[in-house]
């Protein structure tokens, strides 16, 4: 059970980490998360481990964490925040990218005792995170739009912009999820694993973001009630108006 208990933990530490980055920095703080959890979780994807009886890779809950800090950000700052948010991770990937190939064009010293290492990690991440970064610009700016795409049809339903937040966050992110799995894994790990290995690490990554996904509906809650007592509205004209919070 020691998989499962670390899944479970990583959840809720980084959940609240992302809470913490917005409470006591601001979008800043989620803007710094953002590149932090994209370069991070394009190393610890490249770990494969079995929780919860299927076989997944990690990685999942600091990519989930992504789409927290949009939906907080769509919440809370409006559409153009969110998608400067996907942005920055993009460009974080792109410079991690290019800093951490240049790593591998040195001579290693006699004495030198990480270069296998560094040569096994690094010269996989070029495929990984050019996948995740096509793949990651498609999604997440997916998820931005259905979110507000979804915060209309509420808004219009029942008349007041701060009801049925878990149902913009809830259903924008499983429906993203779902696309990121599949087009990611086929992108990544096409010819590395078989097909069945395949079918399996996009279940077991698939189930993870279920679970993330709902998990992160408290941490939204949370952080709409973070400092400010309104919330911006933001219209497809791209005008924004404030509504007085629940």
């Amino acid at each position: 059970m020691n998989n499962e208990i670390l899944l479970v933990g990583s959840i809720v530490v980084i959940y609240s980490a992302v809470i913490l980055m917005y409470r006591f920095f601001g979008v800043a703080g989620l803007f710094c998360w953002t590149a932090i959890a994209t370069i991070l979780a394009n190393i610890e994807v490249l770990r494969v481990v079995e929780a919860f009886g299927i076989e997944q890779t990690l990685g999942n809950v600091l990519f989930a964490s992504t789409f927290l800090v949009t939906d907080i950000l769509s919440e809370r700052e409006g559409k153009r925040t969110a998608n400067k948010s996907v942005m920055l991770g993009i460009t974080a990937s792109v410079v991690f990218i290019v800093i951490s190939q240049s790593w591998l064009l040195y001579t290693p010293s006699d004495s030198d005792w990480a270069g296998e290492s560094f040569t096994v990690i690094f010269s996989n991440t070029p495929r990984i995170i050019l996948a995740s970064l096509i793949v990651y610009a498609i999604c997440q700016r997916f998820d931005v739009w259905l979110y507000h795409k979804w915060w209309a049809f509420t808004t219009k339903l029942c008349g007041d912009a701060t009801r049925f937040l878990w149902v913009r966050n809830n259903f924008s992110t499983l429906v993203s999820q779902a696309l990121n799995t599949v087009l990611y894994n086929l992108a990544a790990f096409w010819g590395i694993y078989d097909a069945s290995t395949l079918v399996s690490i996009c279940i077991g990554c698939y189930a993870v973001f279920i679970v993330t996904s709902i998990a992160d509906t408290p941490a939204v809650y949370i952080a709409r009630k973070i400092q400010v007592k309104t919330i911006r509205v933001e219209t497809d004209s791209g005008e924004s108006a404030e509504s007085a919070e629940a």
